[in-house]
């Protein structure tokens, strides 16, 4: 900058090889904090999906999810186009100039 101010400066910053001062407890991720719901969270699934009043599609969905979670997501399958098979892309209509009709001859 022109009048010298901004980037980097000497001495700012946590000194290396200093710890960080956060607490186990405030670096638990998000996976380790959701693990402790996770019978409730999978009980509360089952009673939706079981539940003849719910809506269907909150039965769907909750079946879904515990389907996902029992036996993973399914996967995508792909398939292969060979080069010399690929669709022709379509460029487009062409417009033209209506002719008018020749007179008529009787």
């Amino acid at each position: 900058m022109a009048d010298g101010r901004g980037g980097a400066r000497s001495g700012a910053g946590r000194p290396a090889g200093v710890r960080n001062k956060l607490t186990k407890a405030k670096k638990q991720t998000l996976t380790e904090m959701a693990g402790r719901y996770t019978e409730q969270a999978l009980a509360t699934l089952a009673e939706i999906m079981t539940d003849e009043e719910s809506p269907a599609a909150a039965r769907v969905t909750a079946a879904n999810s515990l389907l996902d979670r029992g036996h993973g997501k399914p996967v995508q399958a792909t398939t292969e186009i060979p080069h010399n098979q690929l669709p022709v892309p379509f460029t487009g209509f062409a417009i033209e100039r209506a002719q008018p009709d020749p007179p008529a001859t009787d």
